[in-house]
């Protein structure tokens, strides 16, 4: 059953799978539109929902999500300020999107898997899968992170949250030095659990969930959930917000303001 009431995500509840799907496969489910807002509307949805117990996150299309909307991002811009002060509040303002939506994905009740249909590009890649609780991906997908290569910082929370999930030095290596990660090396570094195949994706990993319940005790999976992550919980919490803080001072410093104002021409110049 379909919810009906979102333009850029589509929510799905059937029996105990909760479904939220980005939907804005021409821009490759990038962050703009009202896609942070309904997901955040949609995690809370589910949270209350009464029967449910996984919450899957997933693309319409064939790639997850390519992350930031460029030619929509402030950083772009040549919007100018009258001090620093007020330059970074203006950045800061622009990341409260994201801080609410990692806070709704790291409090959230249900057991939540990331469903990823295809490639993750930036915080299509860095703000959910490691967080995740189960992260399920297709055969055509692939994880690359450029924040170094745009002058920012690893997005909200994920250089802790990826060193908990592969570890320090793998972690580093792919946020540091933005390193595409093959499906293979994402399944062998463990940060993802099964892989699927590509034709059919959607209905093989309703399928692998829906195997699981019928095993296994939806309360229970919750409660192993909650017992696994009550003392990551603050630290996540406060991962996020250092690095938004992170972000904002390399704002300020205008280091990726080039960088996005190069990028976002070279699009417009292929979409013209």
């Amino acid at each position: 059953m379909s919810t009906g009431k979102y333009d850029d995500i589509v929510v799905e509840v059937t029996g105990k799978i909760g479904i939220i799907k980005l939907n804005r496969p021409k821009s490759l489910n990038s962050f703009g539109g009202k896609l942070v807002e309904e997901t955040i509307s949609a995690f809370r949805e589910l949270d209350e929902h009464p029967d449910t117990v996984f919450t899957v996150l997933t693309g319409e299309g064939r790639f997850f999500s390519a992350g930031a909307d460029i030619r929509a991002t402030e950083l772009s811009s040549n919007k100018q300020y009258s001090n620093i002060a007020e330059k970074k509040l203006s950045f800061l303002g622009g990341c409260v999107g994201a801080l609410e939506l990692l806070r709704s994905v790291i409090d959230h009740k249900k057991v939540f898997v990331l469903g990823l249909n295809g490639p993750a590009v930036g915080g299509g890649a860095a703000w959910f899968a490691g967080v995740a609780d189960i992260v399920l991906a297709s055969t055509s997908t692939y994880m690359q992170v450029p924040f170094s290569a745009l002058g920012l910082v690893p997005e909200y929370g994920s250089a802790l949250s990826f060193a908990q999930s592969m570890g320090v030095h793998r972690a580093n290596d792919f946020l540091m030095f933005g390193r595409k990660l093959t499906i293979t090396e994402l399944e062998q570094w463990g940060l993802v659990n099964r892989v699927l195949p590509v034709e059919g994706y959607q209905g093989s990993l309703k399928g692998f969930l829906e195997g699981q319940l019928e095993v296994n005790d939806g309360k229970s999976m919750m409660e192993m959930k909650r017992l696994q992550n009550a003392h990551l919980r603050d630290t996540r919490i406060l991962a996020v917000y250092n690095a938004m803080d992170a972000l904002a001072e390399r704002c300020v410093a205008d280091a990726p303001q080039k960088r996005f104002a190069e990028k976002k021409e070279l699009l417009e110049g292929k979409i013209a």
